[in-house]
């Protein structure tokens, strides 16, 4: 028998300062000018990553949200053996996975190619987006938040 555990919506009341802090950490990277579509992507991974059920439903609906062609949604978690990722794309994910997985720390080839693809600055708002969504996925899959429904015509996600 597994104990109940706290939502999503139960972190925003108990922690309004902690959720309002990983929340502005998760903004800065859009709002430096890295491409959404891309972001949530690098999200999407980190969560299949992590194991945050709450997180990989809901970065799915967003990229469905911001028009990421649903092969690309779907391929994510075999991006390396999907056509459809662009060098850019490809270099976001690998820092992904390096940062996600950060036991082995980030080798010279990621960086390099992470370093191809983006400037230092926007490197560091990838980074500042990766380290985000690690810390969303740290209290979602704690928690084993409930994946959001998708909206039916008329009604409020749950």
């Amino acid at each position: 028998m597994s104990l109940a555990r706290k939502e999503y919506r139960d972190f925003m009341s108990l922690a309004p300062d902690a959720y309002e802090a990983v929340l502005a950490l998760g903004q800065i990277a859009a709002r430096a000018g890295i491409d959404k579509q891309l972001l949530e992507l690098v999200k999407l991974r980190a969560s299949q990553i992590n194991g945050c059920a709450f997180c990989v439903q809901f970065h799915i609906m967003e990229s469905e949200k911001l028009g990421v062609p649903v092969d690309k949604i779907n391929l994510v978690v075999v991006w390396r053996e999907a056509p459809q990722f662009s060098a850019r794309e490809r270099a976001a994910l690998a820092w992904t996975e390096a940062l996600t997985l950060l036991a082995g720390g980030v080798s010279d080839e990621v960086y390099a190619e992470a370093s191809r693809e983006f400037s230092e600055k926007e490197l560091t708002y990838l980074t500042s987006a990766v380290a985000s969504i690690n810390v969303w996925n740290r209290f979602g899959a704690a928690y084993r938040w409930t994946p959001p429904a998708r909206k039916k015509a008329g009604a409020a996600v749950s």
